[in-house]
């Protein structure tokens, strides 16, 4: 009988496409935050509406989420807070052309994971959205791998009462 190498070959999943959201006011800024998420290999979603992208947050898994700080409509920490409520998993930063110290401290603490400054250069926005994406990765790795250390602490004491069962029942 002989045996085909190929068929037993696996195939690995492909990795899925990152997904972004970029939410901005100023159309300029949605396309060009949008061209650079592009040319990162991201599926990019833009809106000029923080209503809008909150509703496309219900709908969409994104993994990191663009906000300018200062829209008409609802501004960029209102925002913030109702997508925590939404997706409390997705990166998040925080783009502004008004920055402050107390801004910045808001918006780091309401979970945004970085805050940028316009004008941005692509070199800055690379580096805060890796950073992001490696710290929404790592703490998604840690809840999986406290998931593992809970059944296994919960599981020993299972095993042990089967062992002196069947230890038992051996006699």
């Amino acid at each position: 009988m002989l045996f085909a190498l190929e068929s037993c070959a696996m195939t690995w999943p492909a990795k899925k496409k990152n997904t972004a959201l970029v939410v901005d006011d100023d159309p300029n800024v949605l396309q060009v935050l949008g061209g650079y998420m592009k040319a990162f290999n991201f599926d990019v979603e833009t809106t000029e509406n923080p209503r809008m992208a909150v509703e496309l947050c219900r709908k969409t898994r994104f993994d990191i989420i663009l906000s300018d700080l200062m829209m008409p409509q609802m501004n960029g920490l209102d925002f913030l807070q109702e997508v925590r409520q939404v997706k409390p998993d997705a990166a998040f930063i925080m783009i502004t052309g008004y920055p402050s110290i107390d801004s910045a401290v808001e918006a780091i603490r309401r979970g945004a994971q970085d805050y940028i400054t316009k004008p941005f250069k692509i070199e800055e926005i690379k580096l805060k959205i890796d950073k992001a994406l490696l710290e929404k990765n790592l703490r998604t790795r840690l809840r999986y791998l406290q998931g593992i250390t809970w059944a296994l602490i919960i599981s020993i004491p299972l095993w042990l009462i089967l062992g002196i069962v069947f230890a038992r029942s051996m006699k």
